[in-house]
């Protein structure tokens, strides 16, 4: 096979790891941030040149960024409104159960539910278990938008170093 279809091919799958990358940001069930950053590490390494490894630099940083405004974003929230670790573990289990339930939606609203339900059982109090539920869930999603964010720049990177790479061909 020629390089340059090996460029193309590389290229196209790359362009669809991208996509299952940032929605693994979203959907917590798939890899997000590590699938972009290791896709653009193998994209590099067969396409080789300049350009590519800048992109791989810069998209290191981004996932890297990302990964970490997250965990720190959202731990940091649920830290202070003392949520614990298992009823967002129960809300994302209810998710992927909700997922088989109600197509496309039921992510959303199994880990609604799951981690409504997990408070609930915490806090033996209908009202504390919303008002914590309702700080995770700003919490969680506050992380997943940042990361989210940098997910878009990475593949802002990938577009424009895919499109050096075959203009400068």
């Amino acid at each position: 096979m020629d390089p340059l279809t090996i460029d193309i091919l590389a290229t196209i799958i790359a362009g669809i790891l991208f996509l299952v990358g940032l929605t693994g940001i979203v959907v917590p069930v798939l890899p997000g941030s590590i699938t972009i950053l290791v896709t653009m590490l193998v994209w590099a390494i067969l396409t080789g040149g300049w350009t590519s490894w800048v992109a791989f630099a810069l998209v290191a940083v981004f996932s890297i960024a990302g990964m970490t405004c997250s965990y720190v974003l959202t731990g940091k929230r649920l830290k202070d409104a003392e949520v614990p670790t298992w009823p967002i573990l129960v809300g994302i289990a209810a998710g992927i159960v909700g997922i088989f339930v109600i197509p496309f939606l039921g992510l959303f609203v199994g880990f609604l539910l799951g981690l409504y339900g997990a408070e609930w059982a915490r806090r033996k109090d209908p009202k504390l278990a919303w008002d914590s539920s309702w700080i995770a869930v700003k919490s969680l999603g506050l992380g997943i938008l940042a990361e989210l964010g940098l997910g878009f720049l990475s593949t802002l990177t990938f577009a424009i170093a895919a499109t050096v790479h075959f203009i400068s061909l």
